[in-house]
Order: structure tokens, then sequence, then C-alpha cells
């Protein structure tokens, strides 16, 4: 994609690609900004074990689970067998794992506070074959491909390649491949649909009405989870779950943060919740969907990058 920058409100002035020369300049930029980027802690660079060595190990906090992030610049590589083969060597030295979050962490972990689930891969690189494309092209994979890109005006892009509208379940190659099938057992990419199992046809069409409404506001990234579904732009904005006939959310805001004159949020600071934020909120009409995406907007405000 072609980028320009406005000389004089308007001329157009070509704005040139500057291709990193070592993997290590990549990595080294994506570290020293995981949170901004990613959302993400960073825990250890070049984490090396059993004959394994990882360039980047961080910790998502949301779900709870452990990030291996890959920098590469060549593209011989199969991102399904090396994406595999580190969640399988995570799986199998979970300890380790912890015991490395422990002792470059402030904070400390144990092994019931991971949610081990929800672990994923992500490749960076500054472009991907078709073939590495395609690969990724199933509803499930816990794989992640990000392009990044490098401009001569000091601008760097970070760009996630969307699976484009998988439906095929990477289940069907598991038994196909050892580490693939035991990885698979334990590791679940959580889809949107199966959220909307949980409600009526009146709950999940309420869903769509606000889930329409709330990606109208800004360009927010839906992401599933485990027990909710994030609206995320930098961090989480509003976290939504589907109950059979309700809707559940939570607003990122800490307490006194958000301006309620009609005190439909409760707070639940003091008790424990799932989503993100001290504000819970219930739906079950359409009836305040204009005041309730008006606190939505409060947060989007106050976590927007």
């Amino acid at each position: 994609m072609a980028l320009f920058k406005i000389e004089n409100n308007e001329r157009l002035d070509n704005i040139k690609e500057q291709p990193f020369k070592l993997e290590k300049d990549i990595q080294s930029l994506t570290e020293k900004n995981l949170k901004l980027i990613f959302g993400l802690d960073f825990v250890k660079s070049e984490f090396s074990l059993n004959n394994f060595r990882i360039d980047t190990l961080a910790f998502d906090k949301d779900a709870g689970t452990f990030v291996i992030i890959e920098y590469k610049r060549d593209k011989n590589f199969s991102v399904i067998d090396q994406g595999y083969a580190y969640l399988s060597l995570m799986l199998n030295n979970k300890a380790d794992f912890i015991l490395e979050f422990n002792e470059n962490s402030k904070e400390t972990l144990k092994r019931n506070d991971v949610d081990w689930s929800q672990s994923r891969v992500i490749f960076i690189s500054p472009s991907f074959t078709t073939y590495q494309k395609e690969a990724i092209n199933f509803k499930d994979l816990p794989i992640e491909l990000w392009e990044i890109r490098r401009y001569d005006n000091q601008t760097v892009n970070y760009n996630q390649i969307k699976t484009s509208g998988a439906q095929e379940s990477v289940k069907t190659i598991s038994r196909q491949d050892e580490a693939i099938e035991k990885v698979t057992k334990e590791i679940k990419v959580y889809t949107e649909d199966e959220h909307l199992e949980k409600g009526t046809e009146e709950t999940k069409e309420l869903y769509e009405t606000l889930k329409s409404a709330i990606l109208n506001l800004d360009e927010l990234e839906l992401k599933p989870k485990k027990k909710y579904i994030a609206f995320v732009s930098g961090s989480n904005v509003v976290d939504i779950h589907i109950q059979k006939n309700a809707l559940k959310m939570w607003l990122n805001l800490q307490q006194g943060d958000l301006d309620d004159p009609k005190e439909i949020a409760r707070d639940v600071s003091s008790v424990g919740h799932w989503g993100n934020g001290d504000y819970e909120i219930i739906m079950r009409t359409d009836e305040e969907m204009e005041y309730i995406l008006s606190l939505i907007k409060q947060s989007l405000k106050k976590n927007k990058k």
C-alpha cells in the first residue's frame, strides 16, 4: 500500500519504506513497546529451554496467559509447525514459564493463576508468503501473523493478517500431527459464535445491535475471550458476557471515573467479576441503548491509544 505525505495542503509526496536490516531491530522495537502495540507485559528476551530459544516471552494479564513472540525476516518456515512446537514446549514445561515470570517480574504467579488454554504464538515479519497466510486460515488457530513496516518519516505500522472468514477447525488436521493434536486438546481459541450460543434469539439480536453501535463509535477491535467478548482500542473498552436473557458488560473505568447520572452501572470494585474495570451493567432491552453508549464512550475516551 502506497503512503503519501501532504505538502502545502495540496501536493502529495511519496513516503518510502525503510526496511529493517536485522530481526534484532524488529525485536528491540517491539519489546520496548509491547504494552502499546499488543497490550502485553514483557517477561524475558531470548528465553532458552530444551534446545529452543524464544525471542520474546510476554504475559497477557487480561487473559492470564503467556504469549510467545517470534520475529522473522526470512520466509522459509512453517508457521504451523513452529507455532505448535513452541506451544507444545510451553505446555510441557509450565513450571519453567512460571518461574521465568516470577524471576523477571515484581508480581508472583502460581500455577492456578495461569489460563494455559488461551496461550498463543505471534509471528512478526516484514512480509509473509501467500502460503503462510493461507496456512492460518482456521477459525480456532492459536497463532497470529503480524506484518511490520517502517517508513522514512519515522512511522511504523503493525498489521495483523486476518483469516478470510475461516470456518474450518484446525482439529481437522490435528490427527495428522502428534504435536498439533496434543496442543489442541489443551488450548482453546474462543469465537464470537460460541458466546452467542448462550443467548436466546432476542438476546442475540440485542447483542448484534449493541455491537454495531459500539463499532461505529471508533475503530475498535473485537476479541472473543474465554468469559466475554472484548471490544478493544489500545486496551479493553467494554467487555460483554452474553447470558441467556441479558447482556452483562463491564466498563474499563476505575471507581469514581464514570459519570452515570441515571446510576444504572453497579460498582463492582470490591467484588469478584470477569471483565476489566469497576463498573458492571446489565442490559435486557434496547430502551437504554443510547444512554449505555454514552457510558461506553467515556471508557473509550479513557482507554483509546
